[in-house]
């Protein structure tokens, strides 16, 4: 008898109308045409819930964490109504190069398309923890690094990762608008072949309940693997992050 190999999404919350599911990096949301025949979040979760869903809001393909999907379409409407005046407050966690200041708001337009209008585009973040280590990656002597939480007031294509390379600071991992010495110094010294991004948790008031609901994703174990390396877990566990137990070997 042959057993199921059938991929599944862990489930972070879920009601009769919405659910939400800790997105891994590497997946697309939904299909496209540059992932045909490829894996989506919502094919994976309508069959593994066995029945439709609808996605109301985007994570990048290299970005893990909180996804939130409905499970009607009233309430897919109700849910996209919430992004689109803003009233999802979203909270990620980043490892960026350098140091950057202790709290920050990056105001910078941001052009969906090459040659598009460019649209008002705010991030706030607000600096964790940094670290230099004793390696020549670029042109200095040694490697600062921050972890920096973010917190996006609007919702542009790349926002965080086009924020932070305008303000010097790019996320470790990011291929398309990183720095590639830094990505494969991470990769060669840490073994993480990720964007070091993470959507950990999104707060809104449930639309059918009227109630407030705080959704939270774990720290992945490859990432939490990585803040070990660099002396973070303490501070990640004061803010109240989720991660791996011991006995998960990370």
């Amino acid at each position: 008898m042959q057993t199921s190999t059938r991929r599944t999404l862990d489930i972070l919350y879920q009601d009769e109308w919405l659910v939400a599911v800790d997105k891994p990096s590497g997946i697309h949301v939904h299909p496209t045409h540059l992932s045909r025949g490829e894996d989506s979040c919502r094919r994976i979760l309508r069959d593994q819930l066995g029945r439709r869903v609808y996605t109301v809001h985007r994570l990048d393909r290299a970005t893990s964490g909180v996804l939130l999907v409905a499970l009607d379409v009233d309430t897919a409407r109700a849910l996209n109504r919430l992004f689109e005046e803003r009233q999802v407050k979203k909270q990620y966690l980043a490892v960026v190069r350098g140091y950057t200041e202790a709290q920050g708001v990056i105001d910078h337009p941001l052009r969906k398309v090459r040659f598009g209008e460019p649209k008002p585009a705010r991030t706030e973040y607000r600096r964790l923890a940094t670290v230099e280590l004793p390696y020549a990656v670029g042109k200095f002597p040694t490697a600062r690094y921050s972890l920096v939480e973010i917190y996006p007031h609007t919702g542009r294509k790349n926002q965080i990762r086009r924020h932070f390379n305008h303000i010097a600071h790019p996320i470790i991992g990011d291929t398309a608008y990183g720095d590639n010495k830094h990505n494969r110094f991470f990769r060669e010294h840490f073994g993480i072949h990720r964007l070091l991004l993470m959507a950990t948790e999104l707060s809104f008031v449930h639309p059918h309940t009227g109630q407030p609901l705080t959704i939270r994703a774990p720290i992945p174990a490859e990432v939490a693997k990585v803040l070990e390396s660099l002396g973070w877990l303490e501070v990640c566990r004061e803010r109240g992050y989720a991660l791996p137990a011991p006995e998960e070997d990370f």
